[in-house]
């Protein structure tokens, strides 16, 4: 199977036997895909752009970006993915494509896109050379000016999910934790067979640097959920619009404040070619 030559079999398998179709709506993941739109949209200046989504799993923010009028060009390495993505883009008016391949090596011209997704790929590329590669491909495809919108996972954000719910005292987990702390390289216990598999978890300023070092313009780097996530009633404060407005209003004015980064899970980087 072509799919299974372009990401370990290990993230295969994982993205297999999950839903990811699912993940966006319900729990965290409500906030997280509301919340990411309205980072991308920042940063999407002409009505009518060009934009890449790459490791755009099932294609739920190329479906949103194609129903705004732009033309998407969906990438993804997982099969299932492909399918459902296709499927998704098939019902549409404004159609977006959708091509199975992987952040290292874009089957795409030069000076391309207005604007480069990059979402699965820093998240699973444990290797800084594979990184980089995928930050090379990503300028590479861009037009002059145009920007790359990163997501990665926080170093922290293992650590701090274990403490609020206790999994830090599992021996198996800590020591997942511990290594993640060291040196961002994330891979679940067998014992915890549901968590992520293999990836690479960030350090802010490391997000950062691995960008520049590639000839990337640094513009920003945003909280995804920022700290908000740690009310210990979050549902309950979002279904109710005075403390919903309380919470969003702390995220707006956390979330490029590099001291309180590492409470976010994940963060997004801005930069330009």
């Amino acid at each position: 199977m072509y799919g299974k030559q372009l990401i370990s079999r290990d993230i295969e398998i994982f993205y297999t036997n999950v839903s990811e179709e699912t993940r966006l709506e319900k729990g965290m993941g409500i906030f997280e895909f509301e919340r990411i739109k309205s980072l991308i949209s920042k940063y999407i200046e002409s009505p009518k752009s060009t934009i890449i989504d790459v490791g755009g799993g099932t294609g739920k923010y190329s479906e949103w970006l194609a129903k705004k009028g732009h033309t998407v060009h969906l990438i993804e390495p997982v099969n299932k993915h492909v399918t459902l993505a296709e499927n998704r883009a098939r019902k549409l008016k404004n159609k977006f494509s959708v091509h199975l391949g992987e952040a290292r090596k874009l089957s795409l011209p030069d000076n391309f896109a207005d604007v480069l997704i990059l979402h699965g790929p820093l998240y699973h590329l444990q290797e800084k050379k594979d990184r980089e590669a995928a930050i090379r491909e990503a300028k590479r495809v861009l037009k002059k000016d145009g920007v790359i919108l990163g997501f990665a996972i926080n170093y922290s954000a293992t650590t701090l999910v274990g403490l609020l719910n206790g999994l830090i005292h599992k021996p198996s987990f800590f020591g997942m934790c511990k290594e993640e702390l060291k040196s961002g390289v994330h891979n679940p216990p067998v014992d915890f067979p549901w968590l992520l598999a293999e990836a690479y978890y960030h350090k802010p300023n490391e997000l950062k640097a691995e960008f520049v070092e590639q000839g990337c313009t640094y513009l920003n780097t945003y909280a995804v959920e920022g700290m908000i996530w740690l009310d210990k009633d979050f549902f309950g404060s979002m279904a109710n619009e005075k403390k919903k407005k309380t919470l969003m209003e702390l995220v707006r004015i956390t979330e490029n404040d590099s001291n309180l980064l590492t409470f976010s899970p994940h963060m997004m980087i801005a930069v330009k070619k």
